[in-house]
């Protein structure tokens, strides 16, 4: 039950982060903007490695494939297409197509079992799922 409220916590986070982002853009501009986004957060992330527990650095030369590094880089391009949709289509449109395009690439990685995740079976009532989704984008548009 935990991971249902902390993943409404992060939906959250992230809409806010993103008119946060794309009103820094407006002085800024957008790579300012995103590298502040991304050192801020190297700093949070800093503090509470010092305060947390102190997992070993060096670990990360352990990871396994390498290609699994590259989170920072998507997060990089993330914030600029958060910042750039947010500003062509407003927080809420912005949003309802960001989480769709994470409900149907999450379940591909899952139907086909990318990046090591363990692979499930197809199910109709989750694409079904998803196409409600869809509908939901367009009766959210329509005017």
């Amino acid at each position: 039950m935990i991971g249902f409220f902390i993943a409404l916590l992060s939906g959250a986070l992230m809409s806010i982060q993103g008119v946060f982002n794309t009103q820094v853009t407006k002085t800024t501009g957008v790579w300012v903007s995103n590298g502040w986004v991304q050192i801020s957060a190297f700093a949070v992330c800093l503090a509470a490695w010092f305060f947390t527990g102190r997992d070993s650095v060096a670990a990360i030369a352990k990871v396994e494939p390498k290609y699994l590094l590259l989170g920072g880089a998507i997060g990089a391009a993330i914030t600029w297409t958060v910042i750039k949709s947010v500003e062509a289509l407003g927080p809420a449109r912005s949003a309802l197509l960001i989480v769709v395009a994470q409900l149907a690439v999450s379940y591909l990685i899952q139907l086909f079992g990318l990046f090591g995740i363990e692979r499930e079976p197809f199910a109709w009532r989750k694409l079904g799922g998803l196409l409600l989704a869809v509908i939901g984008i367009a009766v959210f548009q329509w005017e």
